[in-house]
C-alpha cells in the first residue's frame, strides 16, 4: 500500500497540490477593485487620441466601480452584523444553563419528589380541555381533566402520581392536549418546563440541550423561567 503523499513535502520540493493550485488559480482570476482601477487607468493611457472615450462611458465606468465598491462595503458590514448578533445571542443562551425554560417538546422530566408543569396555548375557548401524560414505552399514566377554559395560555401542574394513585417513577414523561370545540376534538400545542443543561455552537447557530427533552434550536425557547 502507498503511503499519502504529505502537502508540506509537495510544497519543499516546488510542487502544489491539486487542493492548492486550484485555490491560487482561483485567486488570480479573481477582479477586485484595485484591478479594476488599474485595468481603467490604462484604458485611458492608450485610448486614440482621435477619439477619446465618451463622458458617459467614463461616467458609466466610474458608477460601476462605485457599485462594486459599495457591494463589497455592504457584504463586510452585514457580516460584521451577523457576527455579532451570533456572539450577543451566544452570550444570552448562556446564560440559561442551569435554568428552567418552555417550548414546545411534549416533554419534561419529573424529579423524585419535584412536579410537572407546564402551559398550554388555546387558539380559542374550550368546553373541555385534556392532558394525557404517558412513560416512555406510551402508557397511559395520568389523564387531566382541566374543563371549560378561554382561549390563551392555560397552566398545568401534574404533582407526579398516576391515576392509580402511586407515585411515579423519575424519568421522562410525554404530555399530550386535546381541546373539544362544539362536535369536533383537536390536538393543542403543549409547553413543558424543563432545565437546560447546556448550551453549544454549531453551523446551524445556537443549540440548547434539555433536561431529559434532547436538543431545541434556540429560537424555540418560548419562556425562561
Amino acid at each position: 500500500m502507498i503511503d499519502p503523499i504529505d502537502t508540506s513535502t509537495l510544497s519543499d520540493i516546488g510542487l502544489r497540490s491539486i487542493e492548492e493550485a486550484q485555490r491560487k488559480d482561483d485567486e488570480k482570476n479573481r477582479l477586485g477593485q484595485e484591478d479594476f482601477l488599474k485595468l481603467m487607468v490604462a484604458q485611458l493611457r492608450n485610448q486614440d487620441p482621435l477619439k477619446p472615450m465618451e463622458n458617459g462611458d467614463f461616467l458609466a465606468q466610474m458608477a460601476q466601480f462605485g457599485t462594486v465598491s459599495g457591494i463589497n462595503d455592504l457584504q463586510k458590514s452585514f457580516a460584521s452584523l451577523s457576527e455579532s448578533l451570533v456572539s450577543n445571542q451566544a452570550l444570552q443562551a448562556a446564560s440559561l444553563v442551569g435554568r428552567d425554560v418552555m417550548a414546545a417538546t411534549g416533554a419534561g422530566v419529573l424529579g423524585e419528589s419535584e412536579g410537572l408543569r407546564g402551559l398550554v396555548e388555546l387558539p380559542e375557548s374550550t368546553q373541555s380541555l385534556v392532558l394525557n401524560i404517558t412513560d416512555a414505552s406510551g402508557r397511559l399514566v395520568r389523564r387531566l381533566e382541566l374543563g371549560t377554559q378561554a382561549a390563551g395560555e392555560v397552566p398545568f401542574q401534574w404533582d407526579g402520581f398516576g391515576d392509580d394513585g402511586k407515585r411515579a417513577a423519575p424519568g421522562t414523561y410525554y404530555i399530550t392536549a386535546e381541546a373539544r370545540y362544539g362536535d369536533r376534538t383537536e390536538a393543542v400545542e403543549t409547553l413543558t418546563a424543563n432545565r437546560v443543561d447546556a448550551v453549544m455552537l454549531g453551523q446551524g447557530g445556537i443549540v440548547v440541550s434539555l433536561a431529559g427533552s434532547g436538543e431545541i434550536d434556540f429560537n424555540e425557547i418560548r419562556r425562561i423561567l
